[in-house]
């Protein structure tokens, strides 16, 4: 009984995060993670990198989407403690990608609220 109602108090509180945002961190780090050796070891940009960025920018096409995807970036930039800054925050420029923020440790992903494509 105890184990029911921790679930019903979990699916209470998580209810209105996940209807909001369909990405998971899951998702976005799936997409990224050809960009790993990039942007932690000096590595060259493969192609599926380029190809993750892009997928994962037409997938965010909501602004919790969006906002979601910008709080996974930040989290895994946070997780990497040899990432990369410059290349990082370059990422979605040197795929072909426009986003109107800068991936880095600190973004405030709150501050992106209308997000033009």
């Amino acid at each position: 009984m105890k184990l029911a109602c921790l679930v019903l108090a979990c699916m209470i509180v998580a209810g209105p995060i996940t209807t909001n945002a369909a990405l998971s961190c899951g998702t976005v780090s799936g997409n990224l993670a050809a960009c790993i050796g990039y942007l932690t070891q000096n590595g060259p940009l493969p192609r599926g990198c380029c190809t993750g960025v892009t997928n994962l920018n037409n997938m965010a096409r909501t602004t919790p989407d969006r906002q979601q995807a910008c709080r996974c970036l930040v989290g895994a930039a946070n997780s990497f403690p040899t990432l990369n800054a410059a290349r990082a925050a370059g990422l979605p420029k040197a795929c072909g990608v426009n986003i109107p923020y800068k991936i880095s440790k600190s973004t405030n992903c709150n501050r992106y609220v209308v997000i033009s494509l």
